[in-house]
């Protein structure tokens, strides 16, 4: 089973990370920390270092200096097996069979359980917890279909019912809403709002500024370094958010709601 942490601690830690890809300093001396029961969304313009940075706190890019902790151990200390029960990736680019349905891909997200060489077979918590993925991301009417029968959109749900049937504590998220029309960008934040009220710690990447605020905390990145993070409310975090985006932006209350107008 995944480890469980308990709501309000810390889940995932990063340390004056910095980190280089393709020989290029990306990442530089970044330091932040995100807990359970929390939705934390990473923002900044194009370029920032926010997927670089999310794949570091993944592990899937080691960084250059700094580390990162995963339920207070150091990620490196996991084995393969515990933390993809523990922490669950959903990244920006997928490959997978086409003639694979979409039961069987998300399916695929249970196999962390499924013991050596993912070859037992699926229990009653990995049907309930497909289900429940499938009903999250509105494809329980498409189970059965393949996925070369798909939209771009519906695909990325598909990507995201995998990632969610893992049912890990952490959940990182790059860019979840690339694809997804108005009514499921609204069902994914309502998804990402429960689970993080049962505990979980959800950490994703948005380049939806007014769906980012709808999370608990912001963290703002520009040219690689943390420039503010704190609660989706705070207004310093605001101006931090309008400042990075040149000002393209005003944060504004609106029906006691915070949401993003442009400003031209």
């Amino acid at each position: 089973m995944s480890t469980r942490v308990v709501d309000g601690a810390v889940a995932l830690q990063a340390e004056q990370l910095c980190a280089s890809r393709g020989g290029q300093a990306i990442l530089h001396d970044v330091s932040l920390s995100a807990r359970a029961g929390q939705w934390l969304a990473i923002v900044g313009p194009n370029g920032a270092g926010k997927s670089t940075l999310l794949r570091c706190l993944a592990g899937l890019l080691k960084p250059t200096q700094g580390h990162v902790q995963l339920m207070g151990r150091p990620l490196a200390a996991w084995s393969a097996s515990a933390k993809s029960q523990t922490l669950s990736w959903l990244g920006q680019l997928h490959e997978g069979d086409d003639a694979m349905s979409v039961y069987e891909t998300v399916s695929l997200g249970r196999l962390p359980y499924q013991g050596w060489l993912g070859l037992g077979a699926l229990s009653a918590t990995d049907r309930q917890a497909i289900d429940q993925a499938l009903i999250d991301t509105d494809l329980q009417g498409k189970a059965q279909r393949p996925l070369r029968a798909l939209s771009g959109g519906e695909r990325q749900r598909v990507n995201l019912a995998r990632a969610l049937a893992v049912q890990a504590p952490v959940l990182l998220l790059d860019e979840p809403v690339a694809h997804l029309d108005a009514p499921h960008q609204r069902l994914l934040a309502q998804v990402l709002r429960r689970e993080a009220s049962q505990g979980r710690c959800v950490i994703s990447v948005l380049h939806e500024l007014p769906l980012a605020l709808h999370a608990d905390h912001l963290a703002v990145v520009q040219r690689g370094r943390l420039i503010a993070q704190g609660s989706c409310q705070d207004s310093q975090v605001h101006r931090a958010v309008e400042s990075v985006f040149e000002q393209a932006v005003h944060i504004t209350q609106i029906d006691s709601a915070w949401t993003v107008l442009p400003r031209f």
